[in-house]
C-alpha cells in the first residue's frame, strides 16, 4: 500500500469514526454543546453524523477521483474556523479540533499529493 493510499484510508476513517461514535452512537455531550453554540437543534446531529460518515465512504470508495480529498479539506478548514469562532475552549483541549484537523489536512495533502490529476475530458 503506498503512502498515498494509507493516508486517503486514515482520513477516511478518522470521518467515518467521528460520524459514528460522537455523533450517532453517544451523542457527545461536546458535538451538542455545538449545536447550542449555534443556536441548532440537537437534531441535526444525525444529519451531521451522517454527512460525515458519507464523506469517508466517498473518500474510500471514489479512491481515483480527488474531488472527496478536497471535500475534505474544506470541511476541516470550515469547521476548525467554526470552533474557533464559536467555542474557542475546545482548542485547548486534549485531542483538540485543531490538532485534529491539522493531522486531517496533512493526510488530505498527502493523499493528494500521491494521485495524479485526471486529465480535463475535451
Amino acid at each position: 500500500m503506498t503512502d498515498a493510499r494509507l493516508a486517503r484510508l486514515t482520513l477516511a476513517v478518522i470521518f467515518i469514526y467521528h460520524g459514528l461514535v460522537p455523533k450517532l452512537l453517544l451523542r457527545d455531550a461536546t458535538e451538542l454543546q455545538l449545536l447550542d453554540a449555534h443556536g441548532l437543534p440537537h437534531g441535526l446531529l444525525v444529519l451531521a453524523g451522517v454527512g460525515e460518515m458519507l464523506l469517508g465512504l466517498l473518500i474510500v470508495l471514489l479512491h481515483r477521483q480527488r474531488w472527496p480529498l478536497y471535500m475534505a479539506q474544506v470541511a476541516l478548514l470550515v469547521l476548525l474556523v467554526d470552533v474557533a469562532v464559536f467555542a474557542p475552549a475546545l482548542l485547548t483541549q486534549a485531542f483538540n479540533p485543531l490538532t485534529l484537523s491539522l493531522a486531517g489536512l496533512v493526510l488530505g495533502v498527502i493523499a493528494l499529493r500521491g494521485q495524479p490529476a485526471q486529465p480535463m475530458p475535451r
